[in-house]
Parts: structure tokens; sequence; C-alpha cells
């Protein structure tokens, strides 16, 4: 994919440069012929043209039947396929940079070089989940008055841990850690100062390796961000925890339950709450898929333009393949992820609102822009459909965020936020690969 600014692209690739057309102080551009999943779910409409104008979909019109605007500027995407970005509800910003992901790799220039890349990818939002420095805060605001370029800032800001216990503090230096349930109200005042988008808390031991936080300390940090207006994320691993904290009221399942088979009363639970979840299941397949002889998406130019750099030779190294195999827990992450797949489409099944989250950002092989795309893939390895794939990435996840009335899905009014395919992903999920052109809020993304 490659930027062209002020560039027209026509069907046969020849570039003629032009300025764009100006209405009313606002930019109006046409992008005709194209195939358009909305977003929604239903069937994709056929040879339409998108209408932009300013940093708003104006208009989508029926080629050969309806009357294009002539004063806009006209791209001629003849079959190609558009559909709104993705919207990573869980991911981390500013931890990664090259062979280390690290707390003290967060700045506001490397969180802006990821911002970028997620755009590249198609992404255009992303939640970052608690592992945030006190420089998201402008960041975000900035993003949000479309003051930078790339994916738009949504976080949790400073996250609630363990004692000693997890996230792990080389890259969450500024996770709240309460003793016990009366030091949760001082810190929530703390970060309810700062207007978060969520709350994120760890319930979880990390493999028996780590202390877990307390039920009494969960559950003061679900009333105390209740109190003050605000909804709480919960990282899980396991099915009895995740059971405690949908009884008391938390708002999102950030992770796979992995550890059994749901049953369908707590799913009930779940729907009756109107409570979110998030798979994140390529977090589960990293864990796991580089022990195995072939590595599908190894070399994959689409995997490896996302790496930070460093990290395909660490990756492709035999001692770290010899790591691998080795790993004394291999069976329990081939189990968890079988499970998290089986789980994922019980949920979606029975009506709960999946959304899609990754994870990237918050570890090494946890690839920021490629781990979205395999997100979706592996949706549709379970049993989901492209269609109810992408929905999730989409619509789902900007309901999930509040933002639903603005953007998530393409209709007349909404912000003008899509990715320009090649080739269409109702026929291969993968074909979500085959990048043309990203545009944020009516802007045209750099490519990679």
């Amino acid at each position: 994919m490659r930027m062209w600014m002020l560039c027209v692209v026509a069907l046969t690739g020849i570039m003629s440069c032009q300025q764009p057309a100006v209405k009313n102080g606002e930019q109006l551009t046409v992008i005709k012929g194209v195939n358009l999943i909305d977003g929604n779910g239903g069937t994709p409409q056929t040879n339409v043209a998108l209408v932009l104008r300013g940093d708003a979909l104006s208009q989508i019109l029926k080629v050969g039947t309806d009357s294009l605007p002539k004063d806009a500027t006209v791209i001629d995407a003849t079959g190609k396929t558009v559909m709104p970005t993705l919207i990573n509800a869980h991911g981390h910003l500013g931890l990664l940079k090259d062979t280390t992901a690290v707390s003290g790799n967060y700045t506001p220039e490397n969180v802006e070089r990821q911002l970028k890349k997620y755009a590249a990818y198609g992404v255009g939002a992303v939640l970052s989940m608690g592992t945030d420095q006190e420089a998201i805060w402008r960041l975000r605001d900035s993003s949000r008055a479309g003051k930078l370029p790339g994916a738009i800032i949504y976080t949790a800001g400073y996250g609630f841990g363990v004692e000693n216990g997890g996230p792990p503090i080389t890259f969450a230096g500024k996770v709240f850690r309460p003793k016990n349930p009366q030091e949760v109200a001082g810190d929530m005042d703390v970060l309810a100062k700062q207007k978060p988008d969520f709350v994120k808390m760890w319930v979880d031991d990390f493999n028996g390796s780590l202390p877990k936080m307390s039920a009494s300390i969960y559950d003061t940090i679900l009333k105390c961000a209740h109190d003050h207006g605000l909804r709480v994320a919960a990282h899980v691993y396991y099915l009895e925890d995740a059971r405690r904290l949908i009884h008391n009221g938390v708002d999102v399942i950030a992770h796979s339950i992995r550890d059994k088979e749901i049953d369908d009363a707590l799913i009930e639970t779940m729907k009756s709450k109107d409570i979110y979840y998030i798979p994140t299941l390529s977090l589960d397949q990293y864990s796991y898929a580089y022990a195995a002889d072939t590595v599908p998406w190894i070399n994959d130019p689409f995997f490896k333009q996302s790496l930070e750099p460093g990290i395909y030779e660490m990756i492709t190294s035999p001692a770290f393949k010899a790591k691998a195999k080795a790993d004394k827990d291999l069976q329990k992450k081939m189990y968890a992820f079988h499970t998290a797949m089986q789980n994922l489409v019980k949920i979606h099944s029975a009506g709960v609102k999946v959304c899609m989250g990754t994870d990237s950002g918050a570890q090494l092989l946890r690839t920021q822009g490629y781990s979205e795309h395999l997100e979706l893939e592996l949706m549709v390895l379970a049993g989901l459909t492209p269609l109810q794939a992408i929905t999730c990435a989409t619509k789902n996840a900007a309901e999930m965020l509040q933002v639903s009335k603005e953007t998530g899905t393409l209709e007349p009014g909404k912000k003008a936020s899509f990715i320009v395919l090649d080739k269409n992903p109702v026929d291969d999920i993968r074909n979500t690969h085959t990048i043309s052109q990203v545009w944020i809020n009516g802007v045209q993304q750099a490519g990679l």
C-alpha cells in the first residue's frame, strides 16, 4: 500500500495528481465502484460510490443510477472492497521497541510511531489497556481532536494490579497495586480525574507464578469505578474468577476463559447484563505456535513488516525454536487456545457481544498490526463467518467504546474511517491483508 497524498489512483494503476475538491471549506471526495461491507453484518452492497465531505461519510450512492457530485475529487476503485477500519478493543501502546517490551520505551514519539503502524494495517482505533504513562492523556486528547495521524487513542490509563504480582512491573510501572480494599478509593480518585475510557484490572495468577488479586479488592475496584461512572475491563483466565466478576458487575471480560468450557447459565448472565467479551485468540496461539516445525506466517511479508527491528532474527533463531519446543507448559498452552476457540463460538452463538482485541503491544511476539488480522482469521477458524468477525472488530467494538453514533459502521453522517481492499474478505478473511488505502476521519493514512 502506498500513500498518494493529493493524488488519485485510477483502476489502471496510473497516478494522476490534482488539487482536491473543496466545497464550503470541506474537502469533497468520491470513491466509486466499490463493494461495501458496512460493518452491520448484512449482505455487502455492490458497485457503490462513497461521498466523503470533510471527515464524514456524506452519502452512499449507486453507481450508474445516482448522480455523483460534479465538484468532487473522484477516485475510481472499481472492483475493490471497502470495510470500516478495525478497532482493537484490547491493545497496549508505547512498550515495544526493537527487542524489548518495557516501560522505559514509553515516549510520545514511540506511541505516535505505533499509532501510524496500526493505521497502516487498517486499525483505526485502539483501546490501550492499563499500561500507559502520564503522556497518554495529552496524546489521547490530541488524537481525539484529529491532531495526530494514525489510529485514534482510547485508554484505561493506569490499571489495577497486585503488589508483587501481575502485571509485571517491567512494563507496567504506573499500575496501581492496592494492598487492601481501603487503598482503592484514593487510587480511583486519581485515575478518574483523567477521565479514562475504561478501568483495567488484572485478576490472574499467571499459571500459578504470582499472587492473584483478592476478591475483596476487585469487588472494591468495581464499586469505586462505577461510583465514578467508569466501566471496568478485567484480565481473566479462569472460569470461576470470571463468574464472580460477572455476577459482581464487571463490564468487559478482556481475555478468553481458558481453563474450562463456559456454562450456559453464566453465558445467559453475561447476555442479560450486556457484558462484552474480548477473546484475544492470537495471544494464545502465539504462546505455543513457535514450537511447531512450521509457523504459517513466519515468511509472510505482511507479518514481517509488522515486526520490530531484530524480532524476526530472534524468532527464527535455533535457540528460540529450541526454547519453545522445551516449554514445560506447551500442552497447557495448546489446551488453553482450543478452549478459548470453543468458548468464543459458544458465547457468540448465544448472542453475547464479542469484540476483536489482541493484546498486541504487550509482549514481543504480539506484533501490532498483523495481530489484528490474525485475530479475524482465528475467529473465522473457530466458526464465525467473515462478516460476523468483521462486525466484532467494527460495530461491536465501537459500541463497547460508546462511540457507535460516530464510527464503527459505514453509514451517512458517521466518520469516514475505512479500508480499501483489493480483494473481498467475504470470500476469504485473509483478504483483509490486501490493503490498498486506509482512511481515518476523512484523511488518507500513510501505508506500509
